[in-house]
């Protein structure tokens, strides 16, 4: 059974098989994180391409969360202060993990294991947490899911 797609603000991109869907307030830089993270995919040779940035189309196909783009702006990520590039894109990818803003300092300094997030509807994905600012994201990310990638 396939939901309906729901329009969400978000970046989704497929390294390797491993679909990852960053998801966060406007600003904390879901786009750029993605693009580093396909760069370095790209230079460490695991395949990595765009599925949509700004807007993703996210439903569920029997338990799986997929992600398509808006046909008006596949193949674009805007990069702040840059503006708006064109990368390799493919149409659509499940989504394995939800990657949301990490926080610097506080009680919520070491997220909790085997957090969840809601997506949309009936779609939900573990999170992993990931700083704006870090310098090899793709790195950080494999360090906590191992599966990433392959």
């Amino acid at each position: 059974m396939t939901t309906a797609p729901v329009n969400i603000h978000a970046t989704a991109i497929v390294v390797g098989k491993t679909g990852l869907l960053f998801m966060g307030p406007s600003g904390w830089g879901k786009s750029m994180l993605a693009f580093a993270c396909l760069t370095e995919a790209k230079r460490i040779g695991i395949d990595a391409a765009l599925v949509a940035d700004d807007q993703v189309l996210i439903s569920a196909r029997d338990t799986i969360a997929i992600a398509t783009c808006p046909p008006s702006i596949q193949g674009l990520i805007e990069l702040r202060g840059t503006g708006i590039v064109r990368l390799p894109f493919i149409q659509e990818a499940p989504m394995h993990y939800a990657v949301l803003p990490g926080h610097v300092s506080g009680e919520d300094r070491v997220p909790p294991e085997g957090e969840t997030t809601v997506v949309s509807q009936g779609i939900t994905l573990p999170v992993i947490r990931l700083l704006a600012n870090v310098p090899l994201p793709l790195a950080v990310l494999i360090a906590k899911a191992p599966e990433i990638g392959r």
